[in-house]
């Protein structure tokens, strides 16, 4: 059987950065050809970013798209690697779509292209487009209705483009109507919690009705709330593992593979869901047989990360992303001495250096001694900046002048804080860090202008009981590489407050979070009725209570920053509900 050297490349790209993508797809090609490669891939979109929204739209950015493909063709030649295979993501458009009602204008399409000898030899548009979840592609794209199949050293390899693979029928039948001995599928796949257990199952099963070999590269880094984890997958046409990339690191992943050769009658013409099978001929010998694993091939099979280090890991991605990408250098974090301020922190060492962390104290006189040592604490352990800014000659100001009572004296304390941040980040050139969590954005307790300001909300896809487990396993990874845990072990074990009266704890008008949180991932996550949940064993009462402050809260959540999405469903293009809204469960 024919052999291939296969480098798949799950690398980061920036949205719009074209010149600068451009610049990454050659240096990792440049690595792939000194490894030996006969074939390169990288993931979906890679030379335009992923996910480019509304600039799909936007004909002058489709064709910078396209003119930065040509341009890198032939930068590839340039330095050598023009009979190397080259397979990218880019934006297109259709030469064919009429203009019709319904269809974008332009008709843009989330297309691939095979770069060869300074060349564009082929190139293909994404057949399945999803429409669920955080993708719009029906709004964005037209779809494609090709085949692509070309042939590199007597192997054909059929092409694809992610939800090619995740939805039935289309390319992967087609790739078995094609007799292909490889099924090369390149993504965009962001990341959500337990999701790379689904994607192994998907990946096996395609390959078995493919019939082939399949690869499944994918994409890392991160872009708004999204994260991308790599994890890239190939499996032999059985469904047995061939390698796997590690988790949320840029890689190389090269692998010898032995394939069927390419048949001298290949089928042609139109095959399953219509599509017309394009091949594109590059090379018929041949690699000469050589020892599988030689020139630095790595293939192999990285170890996978426990799930709280995999959320962990999403959460420091996903941040690092955004301060990098948005040509930021350091973040600012109001620290109350509490866990989810305490865990933001840390959080933001680990991604930005604890040298670019700023945290601030900023203390009332309902802030208990305990809380303003944690925070002291925290800011010793993890060597990030610190100061202290007592709040309370602004508070006594407000008081006096409006004798506020009540929610409105509280809210004024978080006010406060929220107003000293923002003139600190303008002052100081730092983003400030929301440190709300799931939980409390549920159900409301968040303060408009308060602790909801900032650039980014790192913890806004996590539940609460996820934030404990979270410091925890942080504070054990420390113990376990002989460093200094970050969190104090007072944050995690003392019950939660906002310290905004006396004696005022979280459970004073919430029910225990392992209740709460259990309640909100049915309602929340799930979409179940309030009917549903009381029947899953929780008070109908507590069920209604909790339903209508999670409904109420419907404005405050649109106005809260953008935060690392690790769940199905977090708060936001996931979620899209009205706030002007007479509908009440139960």
């Amino acid at each position: 059987m024919p052999q291939l050297r296969l480098a798949l490349n799950q690398i980061d790209s920036s949205v719009g950065d074209l010149a600068g993508n451009a610049e990454t797809i050659v240096r990792w090609t440049r690595h792939s050809a000194e490894q030996g490669a006969h074939l390169v891939a990288f993931p979906e979109m890679v030379l335009t970013g992923y996910p480019v929204e509304d600039l799909a739209l936007r004909s002058s950015f489709v064709e910078a798209s396209r003119a930065e493909l040509r341009s890198l063709a032939a930068r590839l030649a340039e330095e050598g690697f023009g009979d190397l295979p080259v397979i990218v993501g880019y934006l297109d458009r259709s030469a064919a779509a009429q203009p019709k009602y319904g269809q974008p204008a332009g008709a843009p399409q989330n297309a691939g292209a095979v770069l060869y000898g300074g060349e564009v030899v082929l190139s293909f548009a994404k057949h399945h487009l999803p429409n669920y979840g955080v993708f719009d592609e029906f709004r964005y794209f037209v779809p494609g209705d090709t085949m692509p199949v070309v042939r590199v050293r007597g192997v054909d390899v059929a092409l694809a483009i992610c939800e090619d693979l995740w939805q039935d029928g289309g390319r992967v039948p087609a790739a078995r109507s094609a007799r292909a001995g490889l099924l090369l599928s390149i993504n965009a796949s962001p990341y959500e919690r337990d999701k790379d257990d689904t994607r192994l199952e998907l990946v096996r099963k395609r390959a078995q009705e493919a019939g082939c070999t399949t690869a499944y590269l994918a994409m890392m880094g991160g872009q708004d709330e999204l994260v991308f984890d790599g994890d890239s997958i190939v499996v032999d046409g059985d469904g047995e593992v061939v390698a796997r990339a590690p988790q949320f690191a840029e890689a190389c992943v090269v692998v010898d593979l032995d394939l069927p050769g390419a048949m001298a009658d290949a089928p042609t013409g139109v095959v399953d869901d219509g599509l017309r099978i394009e091949r594109v001929v590059l090379s018929e010998e041949p690699v000469p047989a050589y020892d599988a694993g030689s020139a630095g091939a790595a293939g192999g099979y990285a170890e996978r990360l426990d799930d709280d280090e995999e959320v962990y890991s999403a959460l420091v991605v996903g941040l690092r992303a955004y301060v990098a990408k948005n040509g930021f250098r350091s973040v600012l974090i109001g620290l109350s001495g509490g866990i989810d301020s305490a865990l933001v922190a840390a959080i933001a060492c680990d991604a930005v250096g604890a040298e670019n962390v700023y945290g601030v104290s900023m203390p009332s006189k309902y802030s208990s001694e305990h809380s303003k040592d944690d925070a002291a604490e925290l800011a010793r352990r993890t060597g990030l900046n610190y100061r202290t800014v007592a709040i309370e000659p602004m508070f006594d100001a407000y008081m006096g002048a409006l004798g506020l009572t009540g929610l409105a004296e509280e809210n004024l304390q978080s006010r406060l804080r929220g107003t000293l941040l923002m003139a600190i980040s303008n002052q100081e050139g730092h983003i400030v860090l929301a440190p709300g969590n799931k939980s409390e954005l549920a159900v409301g307790y968040s303060t408009l202008y308060g602790d909801s300001v900032g650039a980014y909300g790192p913890i806004k896809d996590v539940y609460k009981t996820s934030v404990f487990r979270l410091a925890e396993w942080r504070n054990r990874a420390a113990v376990e590489r002989g460093q200094t845990p970050p969190i104090p072990e007072n944050s995690i074990s003392k019950p939660p407050s906002a310290e905004l009266r006396p004696g005022q704890v979280d459970t004073d008008s919430l029910p225990d979070y392992p209740v709460l949180d259990a309640i909100l991932a049915l309602y929340v996550d799930r979409d179940r009725g309030a009917d549903e949940i009381v029947a899953a064993g929780f008070e109908a009462e507590l069920v209604t209570k909790t339903l209508r402050m999670v409904d109420r809260a419907e404005y405050k959540r649109r106005q809260y920053p953008p935060g690392t999405k690790i769940s199905p469903k977090g708060f936001g293009k996931d979620r899209r509900l009205p706030i002007t809204n007479g509908w009440r469960e139960g």
